[in-house]
C-alpha cells in the first residue's frame, strides 16, 4: 500500500512538473507571445480621398488579418479586409476610398482598424488591437491669389509681395524659389492677407517665386509672383595675395581663431580663413537673419539706411572675388555688403529702430552686431571695435550702437554694413534710397490696403 501512494505521489510530481513546464513554455515561448499588434497612425487624418491613407501595423509575431472599416455615424463600409496567409512583422495596409458616394454625403466619419496576430495565445485565437480614426474629408484646395506686388526685382535685390490666402485647415504657407530658399510670410492688416519680403541672391543666376499654399488634407494651390527680373552685373575683383598679408594678418588670425592650422602654409592657412571659417561665419549669420514675424501686422515703415555719416564706400556689394598667389587661383568669395570708412572709431548709428539680436564676436566679420528691423529684414555691422549697445537692447533711430574698427580680417577701420531679408544677404543700396523704399515698399502697402479695404 505504501509503494502504492509513494508511486502515485511520483506520478502527481511528474504531472506538476510537466503542467509547470507546459505554463513556462507557454509563457516564455514566441509562439505564445502576448502583445498586441501596434496600429500606427494618428488619431485625427484629413483626407483629401485623391491617395490611400496609409497605416502601419507591427507585431513581432506577424499579422495574419487586418481590417478597416468606416463609419459615418449610422452605416458602416469596409474599406480594407485583409487575410494574410503568411503573416507579416511589418504591413502598409493602404486604405483606399470607396467607389460609390458614401463619403460625399458627410465630413466627418469614424474609421475604426483592426489588426489580429499569429500568437498562439488567446486560445489560439491570436492578440487584437483596435483603434478609432477620426476622418476629416477636405477634397477643397486653399484660395490663393496676389493683392500686389513690387514690379521688379534685380539680382541681389529685394521686392515685396502681399497676398490672399484662405481655408479652415491651412496647414503651410511659403514662397518657394527655384534654388531652395523659402520665404515665409506674415500675417497683413486683416484675417486672411499676408505679406513677405523676398530676395534674389547674389550668386544665383535665375529667380522666380512661387506662393504654396497647403492644407492638412494635403491640398495644394499655387500662385506665381508677377515680378520683372533684372540682371545686374555686379564688380569682379583680383586680388594677389602678398606675403606681407599671409605672414602677418592671415597668421595673426589663424593664432587667434583656429590655432590647430598653424602648422599649415601660409596659402593653405589662407584658404581656411576664406572658405571654411567665412562659411562658418556666414550660417551664422543666415540663422540669426531667417526669422520673420508670425504675429499680424498693419504697417510697415522705415526711413533710408545711412549708418555712418560723412562716409566713403570703399567695396561694394556682390563683388566676386579671385584670390591669386603666385599667379595662381588659390579661392574665391563674395563680398555680401558695402564697406564704408570715415575716421578711425567713428560712430555707427541705428537707422531705424530695432531689437539687437547679436553682438559678439564673428571670425572674418570680427565684433558683429545684428539689428532686427520687423518683417524678415535685419542689418549687420562688421568689424566693429566697440559695441555701445548690446544683444537684446530695443535702439531707436540715431542712437550709436557702436563704433568702426578693424577687428576680424579687417585691413583698416571700417564698417562692413549688410542688409539681409530671411537669411538672404541683399543689395544695400537699394535699402539706402528713400525712392527705393517709397516705390516698392510703401506703395505696395498702401495700395494693398485699398484694395482689402474694397473687397
Amino acid at each position: 500500500m505504501r509503494q502504492k501512494k509513494g508511486f502515485s505521489g511520483i506520478i502527481v510530481i511528474i504531472i506538476l512538473l510537466l503542467v509547470a513546464g507546459g505554463v513556462f513554455f507557454i509563457y516564455k515561448s514566441k509562439y505564445f507571445e502576448r502583445n498586441a499588434p501596434k496600429i500606427i497612425s494618428q488619431n485625427e487624418i484629413y483626407w483629401n480621398l485623391k491617395k490611400p491613407l496609409d497605416v502601419q501595423l507591427q507585431d513581432d509575431s506577424g499579422i495574419k488579418f487586418a481590417q478597416a472599416i468606416l463609419n459615418d455615424g449610422k452605416n458602416n463600409t469596409v474599406l480594407a479586409n485583409k487575410i494574410y496567409s503568411n503573416p507579416k512583422k511589418d504591413i502598409q495596409l493602404m486604405i483606399k476610398p470607396p467607389k460609390d458616394s458614401f463619403m460625399y454625403k458627410k465630413n466627418h466619419f469614424t474609421l475604426t482598424i483592426q489588426a489580429v496576430d499569429s500568437s498562439k495565445w488567446n486560445w489560439f485565437q491570436g492578440n487584437k488591437a483596435i483603434k478609432k480614426i477620426n476622418i476629416i474629408i477636405d477634397t477643397k484646395r486653399p484660395k490663393l491669389y496676389v493683392i500686389r506686388s513690387s514690379y521688379g526685382i534685380r539680382k541681389g535685390g529685394s521686392a515685396l509681395v502681399i497676398f490672399k490666402a484662405s481655408d479652415k485647415n491651412l496647414k503651410s504657407l511659403y514662397i518657394k524659389t527655384p534654388f531652395g530658399k523659402k520665404f515665409y510670410p506674415t500675417p497683413f492688416y486683416k484675417k486672411g492677407y499676408y505679406i513677405s519680403l523676398l530676395a534674389w541672391p547674389v550668386e544665383q543666376k535665375n529667380f522666380s517665386a512661387n506662393i504654396v499654399a497647403i492644407d492638412k488634407a494635403n491640398n495644394i494651390s499655387t500662385a506665381h509672383v508677377p515680378l520683372y527680373f533684372k540682371s545686374m552685373k555686379y564688380r569682379k575683383t583680383n586680388i594677389t595675395l602678398t606675403e606681407n598679408f599671409l605672414n602677418n594678418k592671415v597668421a595673426n588670425f589663424i593664432n587667434d581663431v583656429a590655432p590647430k592650422m598653424s602648422n599649415k602654409t601660409p596659402v593653405e592657412k589662407f584658404v581656411y580663413i576664406n572658405e571654411t571659417i567665412r562659411k562658418i561665419n556666414e550660417d551664422l549669420i543666415k540663422k540669426v537673419t531667417t526669422p520673420t514675424d508670425t504675429d499680424m501686422i498693419s504697417n510697415f515703415y522705415l526711413k533710408r539706411f545711412y549708418p555712418l555719416i560723412d562716409a566713403a564706400a570703399v567695396a561694394g556689394f556682390g563683388d566676386h572675388r579671385t584670390y591669386y598667389y603666385k599667379g595662381q587661383i588659390v579661392s574665391h568669395s563674395y563680398h555680401l555688403g558695402i564697406d564704408l570708412a570715415s575716421i578711425a572709431r567713428a560712430k555707427i548709428r541705428a537707422s531705424n529702430k530695432g531689437v539687437v539680436v547679436f553682438a559678439k564676436f564673428n571670425g572674418i566679420y570680427g565684433n558683429n552686431m545684428i539689428i532686427y528691423h520687423g518683417l524678415g529684414l535685419y542689418t549687420l555691422f562688421g568689424h566693429c571695435s566697440e559695441f555701445i549697445a548690446q544683444k537684446g537692447d530695443s535702439v531707436k533711430r540715431s542712437q550709436v550702437i557702436a563704433r568702426t574698427g578693424k577687428t576680424g580680417m579687417a585691413l583698416g577701420d571700417h564698417l562692413h554694413f549688410g542688409v539681409y531679408v530671411q537669411g538672404v544677404a541683399v543689395y544695400p543700396k537699394e535699402w539706402m534710397d528713400s525712392h527705393w523704399i517709397k516705390l516698392n515698399i510703401f506703395d505696395i502697402i498702401k495700395d494693398a490696403k485699398n484694395i482689402i479695404n474694397k473687397n
